[in-house]
C-alpha cells in the first residue's frame, strides 16, 4: 500500500470519528493482532532455529519513519543479500509512536526473508509509543546470544526522558557486558550514539567507559542521525558504526567473527 494510501485512510476515519460520530477513533489507541504480539521473542526463536559458523553475516538499517516505500525497497534488496542471517532495526520504527504506524512497518518487515529485531527510538515513544512497542515486540532493554556473539540492545533516547539520569540504564548494561563467561563478541546496539546530543552527556563517559573498558567490545550499532558514519569517535578501541536512515535509502551489512569484523554500506 502506498504511503498517500495509508494516509488517507487516517483522516478518513478521524473525520468520520469527529464529525459523524460513527466510532470513536483514537489514533494513541495500543490495540494489536496476537500475531502482532511479542514479535522480539518469535523473531528470536526463528533465528535459533538457524545454524551458525565461526562468521555471521546480517544487516543494519534503521529510520524507517514514514518511509513506507522505500522501507519495501529495502525490503527487496535485502532479499537479494547472500548469507544474511538475521535484520536489525536501529529504532525510529515509526514517526509519531503511533499504533498504526507499528503496524504498518511491521507488515513491510515481514516481506524479509529472515527474521528482524529492533531497539526502541526517540520518535517511538512519543504518545503511547512505549506502549505500543512493548506490546508489538517486548522489552525496550534485552539481549540475547548467537554464535560467537552477545547482543545488547539498551534504549538511549535520553532527552525523551528529559536528561533524568536515568536512560540509558548504565547499571544494567555493565551487568550485561558482565554476564559473558564465553568471552562472546559484546555487540551493542542502540538508537541514538553517545556523541549526539539527545543522549544524556552526564552518561556518555559511564556508557562510553562500559564499552571501552570491556575487551569483548570492538564495536557498536546506531542509528538516529541519518547518515552513515564509520570511526573510532573517543579513540579507545570502540569502533561505532551508524546506518543510514530509509529515506536515505542506505543500510549496512556487517559480518563479524571472533575478534574482527567487516561493514558493507548498500544503497537501494
Amino acid at each position: 500500500m502506498k504511503t498517500p494510501i495509508r494516509w488517507a485512510a487516517v483522516a478518513l476515519a478521524l473525520t468520520l470519528s469527529s464529525c459523524d460520530h460513527l466510532f470513536q477513533f483514537n489514533p494513541n489507541q495500543v490495540i494489536f493482532k496476537d500475531s502482532e504480539k511479542n514479535l522480539t521473542a518469535k523473531n528470536l526463536e526463528k533465528l535459533r532455529a538457524i545454524p551458525v559458523g565461526d562468521t555471521l553475516r546480517f544487516i543494519l538499517m534503521g529510520d524507517s519513519q514514514r518511509w513506507y516505500d522505500e522501507s519495501a525497497d529495502f525490503v527487496r534488496s535485502a532479499n537479494r543479500q547472500q548469507g544474511i542471517s538475521f535484520v536489525l532495526h536501529a529504532g525510529d520504527i515509526s514517526d509519531f509512536g503511533l499504533t498504526q504506524e507499528f503496524k504498518w512497518v511491521n507488515e513491510i518487515m515481514t516481506g524479509l526473508k529472515f527474521p528482524y529485531l529492533t531497539v526502541i527510538g526517540n520518535h517511538d515513544i512519543v504518545a503511547n509509543g512505549s506502549a505500543a512497542y512493548r506490546k508489538m515486540y517486548g522489552a525496550l532493554n534485552y539481549s540475547f546470544e548467537y554464535g560467537d556473539n552477545k547482543f545488547i540492545f539498551i534504549d538511549t533516547n535520553s532527552r525523551e526522558y528529559a536528561f533524568d539520569g536515568k536512560v540509558p540504564d548504565i547499571a544494567w548494561l555493565k551487568s550485561q557486558l558482565a554476564d559473558n563467561p564465553g568471552k562472546k563478541n559484546a555487540i551493542v546496539v542502540a538508537h541514538v550514539p553517545p556523541f549526539d546530543a539527545d543522549f544524556d552527556k552526564n552518561l556518555e563517559n559511564a556508557y562510553t567507559g562500559a564499552l571501552a573498558n570491556d575487551p569483548n567490545v570492538r564495536f557498536s550499532l546506531y542509528g538516529h542521525q541519518h547518515r552513515f558514519y564509520d570511526g573510532e569517535f573517543y579513540d579507545d578501541g570502540v569502533h561505532y558504526y551508524l546506518t543510514n536512515s530509509m529515506g536515505g535509502r542506505g543500510y549496512l551489512i556487517i559480518t563479524t567473527w571472533k575478534g574482527g569484523q567487516k561493514v558493507e554500506r548498500i544503497e537501494f
